[in-house]
């Protein structure tokens, strides 16, 4: 029989549940309270919201029992909801004023954007394919979208999402300069995109930098950029594997939530379940995993699966997060990315697929943070009076 955990246990294991606007963990915010282990191994863990009405509550109760429930002898997890007084949330937002500013660093991203990474184990398997048409479908809901080609030496957004010249640079307000992204309308949205491919005069052109400098790219991408502060969501396209840029990435952004791509093929879900140990390492939330290439149907309705099956519902069984969504082999896919039309505008069973993971995503895992949000807000504010009387 497994030994149970301690409070403590349970406690230092929600220092891996970060709010998504405050960039610091619940119980360094504050807001895990307690927990009680009892004898058939059942946990109560207590919660303090900074109010009762916060729309990350639904967000926070899975993050909580994610983590609790990977705990040794725990058998079932319960949350008891409680309200912080106004003191206690002074108290968190000045813990997350300091963790804003001593861990994550300086960057313009806008606090109510919630930051989606996608990434993979390997390379192949449609990542950036996934990332733009991701994007796309956000955009397509009438979503303001952010879109960082994170993947430096292999950038492709730019092609896929039909944009071309390169980026400019505007003066800021501190006196130095700001790249603007390039914009793009769809339907009632927009997408915002920077990408290193923006910034050569040739897509074919070879960067040959090592991890520090690609580390610096990105974060050039996350501090110099123009965000627009009214961006609902910024999608991340990670480069393939667990190296500098996705670890220098959990420590830029700490809110960032990631998705795993993998094909139905059994071994590249062995060789991505390592992004998803990364992510969990670097505390950052797996919201889920799609399955890319998941089968080809032919002219007959026939499906073949042509890189194997049960890949993607492996991965994300083997990691306990929900599997978003199978994308179906598509010879439309690869034609939208070469011509810079997202299929997920357009019509078919992987336009579907795209647009079902975009609306579960929005409806369900990663609802876009309301601009009234129950903590970004009332940090902005604190921050904003603390400015103004030291001014």
């Amino acid at each position: 029989m497994a030994t149970l955990p301690s409070p403590d246990d349970v406690l230092a294991a929600l220092r891996g549940v970060i709010d998504p606007e405050l960039g610091a963990d619940i119980v360094e915010l504050g807001m895990a309270r307690a927990a009680d282990v009892r004898d058939d191994g059942s946990v109560v863990v207590t919660v303090a919201l900074t109010t009762a009405g916060c729309p990350l509550r639904a967000q926070l109760k899975r993050d909580v029992i994610s983590r609790v429930e990977g705990l040794p002898g725990v058998t079932t997890v319960r949350i008891e909801w409680a309200e912080m007084t106004p003191e206690q949330r002074s108290a968190a937002m000045d813990v997350a004023r300091r963790a804003a500013q001593g861990s994550a660093g300086p960057n313009a991203v806008p606090t109510g954007a919630r930051v989606l990474a996608i990434a993979s184990g390997k390379g192949g398997v449609g990542k950036s394919s996934i990332s733009a048409n991701l994007a796309a479908a956000l955009a397509r809901r009438g979503f303001a979208v952010g879109v960082i080609d994170a993947d430096i030496w292999g950038f492709s957004i730019p092609r896929m999402l039909g944009l071309e010249g390169r980026l400019a640079a505007e003066a800021a307000p501190d006196g130095g300069r700001r790249i603007t992204p390039h914009s793009l309308a769809v339907g009632a949205g927009r997408l915002d995109v920077v990408s290193m491919g923006l910034l050569v005069d040739d897509e074919t052109d070879a960067l040959m930098w090592r991890g520090l400098i690609l580390n610096r790219a990105v974060q050039h991408f996350l501090e110099d950029v123009a965000w627009a502060d009214d961006l609902d969501y910024v999608v991340v396209d990670l480069p393939p594997g667990t190296g500098d840029v996705q670890m220098g990435l959990a420590r830029m952004l700490p809110q960032t939530e990631m998705v795993v791509v993998t094909t139905p093929a059994l071994a590249a879900q062995r060789v991505a379940s390592r992004a998803v140990t990364m992510a969990r390492k670097s505390h950052l939330h797996v919201l889920g995993v799609i399955e890319n290439m998941s089968a080809f149907r032919c002219e007959h309705g026939e499906l073949h699966a042509v890189f194997g099956e049960g890949g993607g519902a492996a991965l994300a069984e083997e990691a306990g997060v929900p599997l978003l969504g199978s994308v179906p082999l598509e010879p439309a896919v690869s034609t939208g990315g070469d011509t810079g039309a997202p299929v997920a505008l357009g019509t078919g069973p992987a336009a579907e697929a795209l647009r079902s993971i975009a609306d579960r995503l929005v409806d369900e895992l990663a609802p876009p943070i309301p601009m009234a949000g129950c903590s970004a807000r009332m940090l902005a504010a604190a921050t904003a009076a603390l400015d103004a009387a030291g001014s």
